[in-house]
Protein backbone atom coordinates (compact mmCIF):
# COMPACT_ATOMS: atom_id res chain seq x y z
CA UNK A 1 0.00 0.00 0.00
CA UNK A 2 2.82 2.40 0.84
CA UNK A 3 4.50 1.76 -2.53
CA UNK A 4 1.20 2.24 -4.36
CA UNK A 5 0.52 5.47 -2.48
CA UNK A 6 3.97 6.82 -3.37
CA UNK A 7 3.44 5.94 -7.04
CA UNK A 8 0.07 7.65 -6.93
CA UNK A 9 1.56 10.82 -5.50
CA UNK A 10 4.35 10.91 -8.10
CA UNK A 11 1.86 10.41 -10.88
CA UNK A 12 -0.35 13.20 -9.58
CA UNK A 13 2.58 15.61 -9.49
CA UNK A 14 3.43 14.77 -13.11
CA UNK A 15 -0.16 15.27 -14.17
CA UNK A 16 -0.20 18.61 -12.37
CA UNK A 17 2.20 19.99 -14.97
CA UNK A 18 -0.78 20.41 -17.32
CA UNK A 19 -2.38 23.85 -17.27
CA UNK A 20 -5.05 25.68 -19.26
CA UNK A 21 -3.62 29.14 -18.67
CA UNK A 22 -3.34 31.23 -21.87
CA UNK A 23 0.19 31.99 -23.00
CA UNK A 24 1.07 35.41 -21.58
CA UNK A 25 2.17 38.12 -24.00
CA UNK A 26 3.09 41.60 -22.83
CA UNK A 27 0.91 44.23 -24.55
CA UNK A 28 2.66 46.56 -26.94
CA UNK A 29 3.77 49.91 -25.56
CA UNK A 30 0.99 52.46 -25.99
CA UNK A 31 3.58 55.31 -26.10
CA UNK A 32 6.38 56.48 -28.36
CA UNK A 33 9.87 55.03 -28.06
CA UNK A 34 11.32 58.54 -27.65
CA UNK A 35 10.62 61.45 -25.37
CA UNK A 36 8.82 64.41 -26.95
CA UNK A 37 11.06 66.91 -28.74
CA UNK A 38 10.04 69.72 -26.39
CA UNK A 39 11.68 68.10 -23.35
CA UNK A 40 14.91 69.99 -24.05
CA UNK A 41 16.80 66.98 -22.79
CA UNK A 42 19.63 65.34 -24.72
CA UNK A 43 20.79 61.85 -23.83
CA UNK A 44 23.50 59.90 -25.62
CA UNK A 45 21.64 56.66 -25.00
CA UNK A 46 18.70 57.92 -27.05
CA UNK A 47 20.90 58.21 -30.15
CA UNK A 48 23.47 55.42 -30.30
CA UNK A 49 24.39 53.51 -27.18
CA UNK A 50 27.35 51.19 -27.83
CA UNK A 51 26.27 48.73 -25.17
CA UNK A 52 23.62 48.43 -22.45
CA UNK A 53 24.46 50.62 -19.49
CA UNK A 54 27.02 52.71 -21.40
CA UNK A 55 26.84 56.00 -23.28
CA UNK A 56 28.60 56.98 -26.49
CA UNK A 57 31.81 57.80 -24.60
CA UNK A 58 31.89 54.31 -23.10
CA UNK A 59 31.26 55.47 -19.53
CA UNK A 60 28.72 53.63 -17.44
CA UNK A 61 25.28 55.25 -17.24
CA UNK A 62 23.28 54.25 -14.17
CA UNK A 63 19.53 54.22 -14.37
CA UNK A 64 17.53 56.14 -11.80
CA UNK A 65 16.65 53.05 -9.76
CA UNK A 66 20.36 52.16 -9.51
CA UNK A 67 21.20 55.50 -7.87
CA UNK A 68 20.57 55.08 -4.16
CA UNK A 69 18.74 57.89 -2.43
CA UNK A 70 21.78 58.36 -0.17
CA UNK A 71 23.76 59.29 -3.27
CA UNK A 72 20.99 61.35 -4.83
CA UNK A 73 20.57 63.62 -1.79
CA UNK A 74 23.79 65.32 -0.69
CA UNK A 75 22.33 67.10 2.34
CA UNK A 76 23.20 65.09 5.48
CA UNK A 77 20.17 66.45 7.33
CA UNK A 78 17.84 65.35 4.54
CA UNK A 79 19.29 61.85 4.34
CA UNK A 80 18.83 61.46 8.08
CA UNK A 81 15.21 62.55 7.77
CA UNK A 82 14.65 59.97 5.02
CA UNK A 83 16.07 57.28 7.31
CA UNK A 84 13.67 58.29 10.08
CA UNK A 85 10.69 58.25 7.71
CA UNK A 86 11.57 54.79 6.37
CA UNK A 87 11.67 53.51 9.95
CA UNK A 88 8.51 55.15 11.29
CA UNK A 89 6.11 56.08 8.50
CA UNK A 90 2.77 54.34 8.94
CA UNK A 91 1.88 54.18 5.23
CA UNK A 92 5.09 52.31 4.49
CA UNK A 93 4.49 50.05 7.47
CA UNK A 94 1.03 49.19 6.13
CA UNK A 95 2.53 48.46 2.69
CA UNK A 96 5.11 46.11 4.23
CA UNK A 97 2.41 44.28 6.19
CA UNK A 98 0.31 43.94 3.03
CA UNK A 99 3.27 42.30 1.30
CA UNK A 100 3.64 39.83 4.18
CA UNK A 101 -0.08 39.07 4.09
CA UNK A 102 0.01 38.53 0.33
CA UNK A 103 3.00 36.22 0.72
CA UNK A 104 1.12 34.20 3.34
CA UNK A 105 -1.90 33.90 1.00
CA UNK A 106 0.40 32.58 -1.72
CA UNK A 107 1.85 29.99 0.64
CA UNK A 108 -1.66 28.90 1.63
CA UNK A 109 -2.69 28.50 -1.99
CA UNK A 110 0.54 26.71 -2.92
CA UNK A 111 -0.16 24.15 -0.19
CA UNK A 112 -3.15 22.89 -2.21
CA UNK A 113 -0.72 21.46 -4.79
CA UNK A 114 0.33 18.78 -2.29
CA UNK A 115 -1.69 16.30 -0.24
CA UNK A 116 -2.09 17.15 3.42
CA UNK A 117 -0.75 13.99 5.06
CA UNK A 118 -1.61 13.50 8.71
CA UNK A 119 -1.44 10.79 11.34
CA UNK A 120 -4.58 9.88 13.27
CA UNK A 121 -5.38 7.85 16.36
CA UNK A 122 -8.91 6.79 17.28
CA UNK A 123 -10.70 5.01 20.09
CA UNK A 124 -14.32 4.01 19.63
CA UNK A 125 -16.34 2.84 22.65
CA UNK A 126 -19.92 1.66 22.10
CA UNK A 127 -22.38 0.44 24.70
CA UNK A 128 -25.34 -1.73 23.64
CA UNK A 129 -28.18 -1.77 26.16
CA UNK A 130 -29.77 -5.06 27.31
CA UNK A 131 -32.53 -6.65 25.17
CA UNK A 132 -32.10 -3.94 22.47
CA UNK A 133 -31.82 -6.08 19.38
CA UNK A 134 -29.61 -3.34 17.85
CA UNK A 135 -27.00 -4.53 15.29
CA UNK A 136 -23.51 -4.58 16.66
CA UNK A 137 -21.33 -1.79 15.32
CA UNK A 138 -24.26 0.46 14.32
CA UNK A 139 -22.29 3.45 15.58
CA UNK A 140 -19.08 2.43 13.87
CA UNK A 141 -18.00 -0.77 15.64
CA UNK A 142 -17.06 -3.64 13.34
CA UNK A 143 -19.25 -6.68 14.02
CA UNK A 144 -20.24 -7.90 10.58
CA UNK A 145 -23.80 -6.71 11.08
CA UNK A 146 -24.55 -9.27 13.81
CA UNK A 147 -27.60 -8.68 15.94
CA UNK A 148 -27.18 -8.59 19.69
CA UNK A 149 -29.41 -11.31 21.12
CA UNK A 150 -31.82 -10.42 23.81
CA UNK A 151 -30.15 -10.71 27.15
CA UNK A 152 -30.25 -9.39 30.66
CA UNK A 153 -26.94 -7.48 30.52
CA UNK A 154 -25.65 -4.62 28.45
CA UNK A 155 -22.58 -5.10 26.25
CA UNK A 156 -19.74 -2.58 25.73
CA UNK A 157 -17.40 -2.78 22.71
CA UNK A 158 -14.04 -1.01 22.16
CA UNK A 159 -12.16 -0.42 18.92
CA UNK A 160 -8.72 1.21 18.54
CA UNK A 161 -7.12 2.38 15.29
CA UNK A 162 -4.04 4.31 14.17
CA UNK A 163 -3.05 5.33 10.67
CA UNK A 164 -1.58 7.80 8.27
CA UNK A 165 -3.09 9.20 5.08
CA UNK A 166 -4.63 12.16 3.29
CA UNK A 167 -8.16 13.34 2.64
CA UNK A 168 -9.79 14.97 -0.41
CA UNK A 169 -6.55 15.64 -2.26
CA UNK A 170 -7.42 17.04 -5.70
CA UNK A 171 -5.46 15.70 -8.65
CA UNK A 172 -4.60 18.82 -10.59
CA UNK A 173 -5.10 17.20 -13.98
CA UNK A 174 -6.13 20.41 -15.74
CA UNK A 175 -4.06 22.88 -13.76
CA UNK A 176 -6.79 24.57 -11.71
CA UNK A 177 -4.75 24.62 -8.51
CA UNK A 178 -1.58 25.51 -10.42
CA UNK A 179 -3.38 28.43 -12.07
CA UNK A 180 -4.67 29.65 -8.73
CA UNK A 181 -1.16 29.33 -7.26
CA UNK A 182 0.29 31.35 -10.13
CA UNK A 183 -2.39 33.97 -9.59
CA UNK A 184 -1.56 34.21 -5.88
CA UNK A 185 2.15 34.45 -6.65
CA UNK A 186 1.63 37.29 -9.14
CA UNK A 187 -0.56 39.11 -6.64
CA UNK A 188 2.21 38.77 -4.08
CA UNK A 189 4.71 40.26 -6.55
CA UNK A 190 2.28 43.08 -7.31
CA UNK A 191 2.01 43.89 -3.61
CA UNK A 192 5.79 43.84 -3.36
CA UNK A 193 6.05 46.40 -6.15
CA UNK A 194 3.33 48.46 -4.49
CA UNK A 195 5.45 48.54 -1.34
CA UNK A 196 8.41 49.72 -3.39
CA UNK A 197 6.23 52.40 -4.97
CA UNK A 198 5.12 53.50 -1.52
CA UNK A 199 8.74 53.78 -0.42
CA UNK A 200 9.66 55.83 -3.49
CA UNK A 201 6.74 58.17 -2.88
CA UNK A 202 7.73 58.46 0.78
CA UNK A 203 11.33 59.41 -0.05
CA UNK A 204 10.11 61.99 -2.57
CA UNK A 205 7.57 63.39 -0.11
CA UNK A 206 10.19 63.80 2.61
CA UNK A 207 12.47 65.63 0.17
CA UNK A 208 9.67 67.87 -1.11
CA UNK A 209 8.56 68.76 2.42
CA UNK A 210 12.18 69.40 3.43
CA UNK A 211 12.77 71.74 0.49
CA UNK A 212 9.50 73.51 1.33
CA UNK A 213 10.81 74.08 4.87
CA UNK A 214 14.11 75.38 3.47
CA UNK A 215 12.19 77.75 1.20
CA UNK A 216 10.07 78.95 4.12
CA UNK A 217 13.17 79.55 6.21
CA UNK A 218 14.76 81.48 3.34
CA UNK A 219 11.64 83.61 2.95
CA UNK A 220 11.48 84.26 6.70
CA UNK A 221 15.13 85.33 6.71
CA UNK A 222 14.59 87.50 3.63
CA UNK A 223 11.54 89.15 5.18
CA UNK A 224 13.35 89.72 8.49
CA UNK A 225 16.19 91.44 6.62
CA UNK A 226 13.69 93.48 4.64
CA UNK A 227 11.82 94.46 7.81
CA UNK A 228 15.09 95.50 9.44
CA UNK A 229 16.01 97.61 6.42
CA UNK A 230 12.57 99.18 6.21
CA UNK A 231 12.60 99.96 9.92
CA UNK A 232 15.90 101.80 9.55
CA UNK A 233 14.48 103.71 6.58
CA UNK A 234 11.38 104.58 8.57
CA UNK A 235 13.46 105.90 11.49
CA UNK A 236 15.51 107.99 9.06
CA UNK A 237 12.37 109.31 7.36
CA UNK A 238 10.86 110.12 10.73
CA UNK A 239 13.97 112.09 11.69
CA UNK A 240 13.86 113.91 8.34
CA UNK A 241 10.18 114.74 8.84
CA UNK A 242 10.84 116.10 12.32
CA UNK A 243 13.56 118.32 10.83
CA UNK A 244 11.18 119.46 8.07
CA UNK A 245 13.31 117.93 5.29
CA UNK A 246 10.60 115.56 4.02
CA UNK A 247 6.85 115.34 3.89
CA UNK A 248 4.26 113.58 6.00
CA UNK A 249 3.37 111.54 2.90
CA UNK A 250 6.90 110.12 2.75
CA UNK A 251 6.70 109.26 6.45
CA UNK A 252 3.39 107.42 6.00
CA UNK A 253 4.75 105.58 2.94
CA UNK A 254 7.79 104.43 4.94
CA UNK A 255 5.48 103.35 7.75
CA UNK A 256 3.33 101.33 5.31
CA UNK A 257 6.46 99.56 4.06
CA UNK A 258 7.28 98.48 7.62
CA UNK A 259 3.74 97.24 8.22
CA UNK A 260 3.74 95.36 4.91
CA UNK A 261 7.00 93.63 5.82
CA UNK A 262 5.62 92.70 9.26
CA UNK A 263 2.53 91.17 7.65
CA UNK A 264 4.68 89.19 5.20
CA UNK A 265 6.87 87.99 8.06
CA UNK A 266 3.84 86.69 9.99
CA UNK A 267 2.59 84.93 6.85
CA UNK A 268 5.88 83.18 6.15
CA UNK A 269 6.32 82.17 9.79
CA UNK A 270 2.86 80.62 9.70
CA UNK A 271 3.68 78.78 6.48
CA UNK A 272 6.94 77.55 8.01
CA UNK A 273 5.07 76.11 10.98
CA UNK A 274 2.57 74.35 8.69
CA UNK A 275 5.30 72.84 6.53
CA UNK A 276 7.15 71.70 9.63
CA UNK A 277 3.97 69.94 10.76
CA UNK A 278 3.69 68.24 7.36
CA UNK A 279 7.30 67.08 7.60
CA UNK A 280 6.72 65.76 11.11
CA UNK A 281 3.68 63.81 9.93
CA UNK A 282 5.53 62.11 7.09
CA UNK A 283 8.42 61.27 9.43
CA UNK A 284 6.10 59.59 11.90
CA UNK A 285 7.73 61.34 14.86
CA UNK A 286 9.01 64.72 16.02
CA UNK A 287 12.23 66.03 14.55
CA UNK A 288 15.13 64.83 16.73
CA UNK A 289 17.38 67.42 18.29
CA UNK A 290 20.59 65.75 17.12
CA UNK A 291 20.04 66.22 13.37
CA UNK A 292 23.22 66.96 11.41
CA UNK A 293 23.59 70.46 9.99
CA UNK A 294 21.80 71.07 6.72
CA UNK A 295 22.58 73.07 3.62
CA UNK A 296 21.06 76.30 2.38
CA UNK A 297 18.40 76.29 -0.32
CA UNK A 298 20.67 78.24 -2.65
CA UNK A 299 23.46 75.66 -2.38
CA UNK A 300 24.27 74.07 -5.72
CA UNK A 301 24.30 70.29 -6.01
CA UNK A 302 21.67 69.54 -3.37
CA UNK A 303 20.57 66.65 -5.59
CA UNK A 304 22.58 64.50 -7.99
CA UNK A 305 22.04 64.49 -11.74
CA UNK A 306 19.73 61.73 -12.99
CA UNK A 307 19.91 60.37 -16.58
CA UNK A 308 16.50 60.03 -18.14
CA UNK A 309 17.31 57.07 -20.40
CA UNK A 310 14.78 55.74 -22.90
CA UNK A 311 10.99 55.46 -22.48
CA UNK A 312 11.23 51.65 -22.55
CA UNK A 313 13.46 51.78 -19.44
CA UNK A 314 10.37 52.67 -17.40
CA UNK A 315 9.13 49.09 -17.79
CA UNK A 316 12.02 47.83 -15.71
CA UNK A 317 12.20 50.70 -13.20
CA UNK A 318 8.75 52.00 -12.37
CA UNK A 319 7.21 49.85 -9.61
CA UNK A 320 3.66 50.90 -10.47
CA UNK A 321 4.16 49.60 -14.04
CA UNK A 322 5.64 46.36 -12.73
CA UNK A 323 2.78 46.03 -10.26
CA UNK A 324 0.22 46.56 -13.03
CA UNK A 325 1.91 43.88 -15.14
CA UNK A 326 1.91 41.39 -12.26
CA UNK A 327 -1.81 42.09 -11.81
CA UNK A 328 -2.25 41.43 -15.54
CA UNK A 329 -0.38 38.12 -15.20
CA UNK A 330 -2.60 37.21 -12.24
CA UNK A 331 -5.71 37.89 -14.31
CA UNK A 332 -4.26 35.75 -17.11
CA UNK A 333 -3.69 32.87 -14.66
CA UNK A 334 -7.24 33.17 -13.38
CA UNK A 335 -8.50 32.34 -16.89
CA UNK A 336 -6.75 28.96 -16.59
CA UNK A 337 -8.56 28.24 -13.33
CA UNK A 338 -11.90 29.22 -14.89
CA UNK A 339 -11.25 26.94 -17.88
CA UNK A 340 -10.36 24.00 -15.64
CA UNK A 341 -13.79 24.20 -13.99
CA UNK A 342 -15.33 22.72 -17.19
CA UNK A 343 -13.38 19.47 -16.81
CA UNK A 344 -13.70 16.57 -14.36
CA UNK A 345 -12.26 16.91 -10.88
CA UNK A 346 -10.68 13.89 -9.16
CA UNK A 347 -10.18 13.83 -5.41
CA UNK A 348 -8.35 11.13 -3.53
CA UNK A 349 -8.68 9.90 0.06
CA UNK A 350 -6.31 7.20 1.25
CA UNK A 351 -5.08 5.82 4.55
CA UNK A 352 -2.88 3.02 5.84
CA UNK A 353 -2.84 1.85 9.43
CA UNK A 354 -3.89 -0.71 12.00
CA UNK A 355 -7.01 -1.47 14.00
CA UNK A 356 -7.88 -3.73 16.94
CA UNK A 357 -10.56 -4.28 19.53
CA UNK A 358 -7.96 -4.06 22.27
CA UNK A 359 -5.31 -1.42 22.82
CA UNK A 360 -2.47 -3.92 23.38
CA UNK A 361 -3.28 -5.66 20.10
CA UNK A 362 -3.21 -2.52 18.00
CA UNK A 363 0.21 -3.17 16.46
CA UNK A 364 0.18 -6.97 16.47
CA UNK A 365 0.43 -9.04 13.34
CA UNK A 366 -2.74 -9.24 11.31
CA UNK A 367 -4.17 -5.89 12.51
CA UNK A 368 -3.19 -3.91 9.41
CA UNK A 369 -5.85 -2.08 7.44
CA UNK A 370 -5.96 0.35 4.50
CA UNK A 371 -8.50 2.28 2.48
CA UNK A 372 -8.46 4.10 -0.86
CA UNK A 373 -11.37 6.25 -2.01
CA UNK A 374 -11.10 8.07 -5.35
CA UNK A 375 -13.93 10.46 -6.19
CA UNK A 376 -14.55 11.92 -9.64
CA UNK A 377 -16.87 14.88 -10.20
CA UNK A 378 -17.99 15.79 -13.71
CA UNK A 379 -19.87 19.06 -14.14
CA UNK A 380 -23.10 18.47 -16.07
CA UNK A 381 -25.34 21.41 -15.21
CA UNK A 382 -24.18 24.44 -13.22
CA UNK A 383 -26.77 26.97 -14.26
CA UNK A 384 -24.24 28.77 -16.47
CA UNK A 385 -21.92 29.59 -13.56
CA UNK A 386 -18.80 28.10 -15.13
CA UNK A 387 -19.36 29.94 -18.39
CA UNK A 388 -20.05 33.17 -16.51
CA UNK A 389 -16.89 32.73 -14.44
CA UNK A 390 -14.86 32.26 -17.63
CA UNK A 391 -16.40 35.37 -19.19
CA UNK A 392 -15.66 37.29 -16.00
CA UNK A 393 -12.04 36.10 -16.04
CA UNK A 394 -11.62 37.32 -19.63
CA UNK A 395 -13.21 40.67 -18.77
CA UNK A 396 -10.97 41.09 -15.72
CA UNK A 397 -7.95 40.46 -17.94
CA UNK A 398 -9.16 43.09 -20.41
CA UNK A 399 -9.51 45.55 -17.53
CA UNK A 400 -6.01 44.64 -16.34
CA UNK A 401 -4.63 45.27 -19.85
CA UNK A 402 -6.29 48.70 -19.96
CA UNK A 403 -4.96 49.53 -16.48
CA UNK A 404 -1.47 48.42 -17.50
CA UNK A 405 -1.53 50.60 -20.61
CA UNK A 406 -2.94 53.54 -18.68
CA UNK A 407 -0.18 53.19 -16.08
CA UNK A 408 2.45 53.31 -18.83
CA UNK A 409 0.86 56.35 -20.46
CA UNK A 410 0.65 58.14 -17.12
CA UNK A 411 4.29 57.36 -16.37
CA UNK A 412 5.35 58.56 -19.82
CA UNK A 413 3.55 61.86 -19.35
CA UNK A 414 4.96 62.38 -15.85
CA UNK A 415 8.53 61.94 -17.08
CA UNK A 416 7.94 64.06 -20.17
CA UNK A 417 6.50 66.86 -18.03
CA UNK A 418 9.44 67.01 -15.63
CA UNK A 419 11.95 66.73 -18.47
CA UNK A 420 10.27 69.65 -20.21
CA UNK A 421 10.51 71.71 -17.03
CA UNK A 422 14.05 70.58 -16.23
CA UNK A 423 15.84 72.70 -18.80
CA UNK A 424 13.69 75.77 -18.31
CA UNK A 425 14.13 76.07 -14.54
CA UNK A 426 17.86 76.75 -14.82
CA UNK A 427 17.27 79.47 -17.42
CA UNK A 428 14.49 80.96 -15.31
CA UNK A 429 16.61 80.96 -12.18
CA UNK A 430 19.53 82.64 -13.96
CA UNK A 431 17.23 85.31 -15.37
CA UNK A 432 15.60 85.84 -11.98
CA UNK A 433 19.01 86.18 -10.30
CA UNK A 434 19.93 88.89 -12.81
CA UNK A 435 16.62 90.61 -12.08
CA UNK A 436 17.32 90.53 -8.33
CA UNK A 437 20.74 92.10 -8.91
CA UNK A 438 19.22 94.83 -11.09
CA UNK A 439 16.42 95.58 -8.61
CA UNK A 440 18.91 95.67 -5.74
CA UNK A 441 20.98 98.26 -7.57
CA UNK A 442 17.87 100.27 -8.44
CA UNK A 443 16.75 100.23 -4.80
CA UNK A 444 20.21 101.32 -3.63
CA UNK A 445 20.26 104.26 -6.05
CA UNK A 446 16.70 105.34 -5.31
CA UNK A 447 17.38 105.22 -1.56
CA UNK A 448 20.47 107.38 -2.02
CA UNK A 449 18.48 109.92 -4.02
CA UNK A 450 15.75 110.00 -1.38
CA UNK A 451 18.23 110.49 1.45
CA UNK A 452 19.88 113.26 -0.58
CA UNK A 453 16.50 114.94 -0.95
CA UNK A 454 16.56 114.81 -4.74
CA UNK A 455 13.70 112.36 -5.15
CA UNK A 456 10.46 111.42 -3.40
CA UNK A 457 10.04 108.33 -1.30
CA UNK A 458 7.54 106.90 -3.81
CA UNK A 459 10.37 105.89 -6.20
CA UNK A 460 12.23 104.27 -3.29
CA UNK A 461 9.09 102.44 -2.21
CA UNK A 462 8.50 101.08 -5.72
CA UNK A 463 12.11 99.95 -6.00
CA UNK A 464 11.96 98.25 -2.61
CA UNK A 465 8.74 96.41 -3.48
CA UNK A 466 10.19 95.26 -6.81
CA UNK A 467 13.31 93.98 -5.09
CA UNK A 468 11.40 92.14 -2.38
CA UNK A 469 9.08 90.54 -4.95
CA UNK A 470 12.03 89.47 -7.13
CA UNK A 471 13.83 87.94 -4.15
CA UNK A 472 10.71 86.03 -3.14
CA UNK A 473 10.26 84.75 -6.69
CA UNK A 474 13.88 83.58 -6.80
CA UNK A 475 13.40 81.48 -3.66
CA UNK A 476 10.22 79.95 -5.06
CA UNK A 477 11.88 79.15 -8.39
CA UNK A 478 14.74 77.41 -6.60
CA UNK A 479 12.28 75.36 -4.55
CA UNK A 480 10.35 74.40 -7.69
CA UNK A 481 13.58 73.45 -9.45
CA UNK A 482 14.64 71.11 -6.64
CA UNK A 483 11.16 69.63 -6.35
CA UNK A 484 11.16 68.99 -10.09
CA UNK A 485 14.45 67.07 -9.82
CA UNK A 486 13.01 64.94 -7.02
CA UNK A 487 9.88 64.33 -9.11
CA UNK A 488 12.04 63.22 -12.05
CA UNK A 489 13.96 60.85 -9.78
CA UNK A 490 10.67 59.41 -8.54
CA UNK A 491 9.08 59.25 -12.00
CA UNK A 492 12.04 57.25 -13.34
CA UNK A 493 11.68 54.65 -10.60
CA UNK A 494 14.46 55.83 -8.29
CA UNK A 495 14.39 56.38 -4.57
CA UNK A 496 14.10 52.89 -3.12
CA UNK A 497 17.66 51.57 -2.98
CA UNK A 498 19.49 52.21 0.28
CA UNK A 499 22.84 52.35 -1.48
CA UNK A 500 24.24 52.39 -4.99
CA UNK A 501 25.04 49.25 -6.91
CA UNK A 502 28.63 49.56 -5.71
CA UNK A 503 27.56 49.83 -2.11
CA UNK A 504 25.26 46.81 -2.25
Amino acid sequence: MKRATLSLLMGSLLLSACTLMPHYQRPQLPVSDRWPADTNFTNDRANAAPSPGANSQGTTVLSADQIGWRDFFTDARLTRLVEIALENNRNLRIAVLNVSASQAQFRVQRGNLFPAISATGLELAERIPANSGIPLGSSGASSGGAVVPSGPAAITFHQYSAGIGFTNYELDLFGRQRSLTTQAFEQYLAQSETRRSTQISLVAEVAADYFAVLADQALVKLTEDTLHSETETYELTKAMYESDTTTLLALRQAESSVDSARASLAQYRRQLALDMHALTLVLGQDLPADLPPGKDLATEGLVADVPAGLPSDLLAQRPDILSAEHSLRAANANIGAARAAFFPSIQLTASDGTTSSTLNGLFKSGSGTWSFTPTITLPIFTGGQNLANLDLAHLEKSVAVAQYELTIQTAFREVADVLSARGTYLDQREAQSALVDADAEAYRLSLMRFRAGTDSYLATLDAQRSLFSAQQELVQIRQAELTNEVTLYKALGGGWRQRTAKGG
